[in-house]
């Protein structure tokens, strides 16, 4: 079976390659949001050495990664569900030896690691060459991003799960689809940081599933999250992807109950 995976990780990789235009050109999409938000943030910080707890030397290196750490964690897995759904395929996926929802998961991955090599690296190498931020210094940062940006993916992913089963129920997800879009771009941190919110919004966002998307390996590279406090905070990443399982097995029981229900 983990051929199997393997091997839809590899199909999805290939297919997107045939079509790399439309990411290069995306590169420079992303290059100008990086550039916009960098002008932004010198005029907000305006000379004052720190705000919310991070240097503008940190908030640079916050900003450049946001966006292509979510070149990365970003998939459409919740428009082909739904796709497939109202097209009837969804019906013959479900009758093949394989769990739908896995397959759905290792086309996304193969998706995240094209979008990796092909965009996300290439794209902060160009954009380093014109806006001055820092790489972290030690393996040990490295390895911490490196491991929250793979639970950044997962939690992203189911979250599109959840959206791609409710079609089941709704048929259509366009709309909730657009809406999860902005909340999470919004409440993970690629517009603003987390820290930045007033009060009690920012403390309640830092321990909803967002923030494990963006907000906490951005912090982490940037170095802003660093240490026991880097720990603590892929600790969280953790805790909701186990806690977001829940709701996915029961809503894929009764998708599969309500598809059977409509076909006969």
């Amino acid at each position: 079976m983990g051929k199997l995976y393997a091997e839809l990780i590899r199909i999805r990789f290939l297919t997107l390659l045939a079509y790399r235009v439309n990411y290069y050109s995306g590169i420079i999409i992303y290059a100008i949001n990086i550039g916009a938000y960098y002008f932004l943030w010198g005029a907000i910080y305006s000379g004052q050495g720190n705000l919310a707890g991070m240097s503008l030397s940190q908030m640079t290196s916050y900003v450049a990664i946001s966006w292509m750490s979510r070149a990365f964690y970003f998939n459409n897995i919740d428009a082909e569900i739904g796709q497939e759904v109202r097209e009837g395929k969804v019906a013959i996926e479900m009758i093949r030896p394989y769990n739908y929802l896995s397959v759905k998961t290792a086309q996304a991955l193969g998706e995240g690691i094209f979008r990796l090599f092909f965009f996300a690296i290439p794209g902060l190498l160009l954009i380093r060459l014109f806006i001055p931020f820092q790489f972290p210094d030690t393996l040990e940062v490295w390895g911490w991003y490196g491991l929250s940006l793979v639970f950044a993916f997962i939690v992203n992913t189911q979250i599109n799960l959840l959206t791609g089963l409710f079609t089941f129920f709704f048929l259509r997800n366009e709309g909730m689809m657009m809406a999860k879009r902005m909340i999470v771009d919004l409440l993970s941190g690629v517009i603003i940081p987390i820290s930045f919110f007033p009060g009690w919004t920012a403390s309640l966002l830092q321990v909803l599933p967002f923030q494990a998307i963006n907000f906490t390996p951005s912090m982490i590279f940037s170095g802003a999250l660093a240490g026991k406090a880097a720990f603590t905070a892929i600790g969280m990443q953790v805790m909701w992807v186990v806690i977001l399982l829940v709701p996915i097995v029961l809503l894929w029981k009764l998708a599969k109950r309500n598809l059977i229900v409509q076909g006969g």
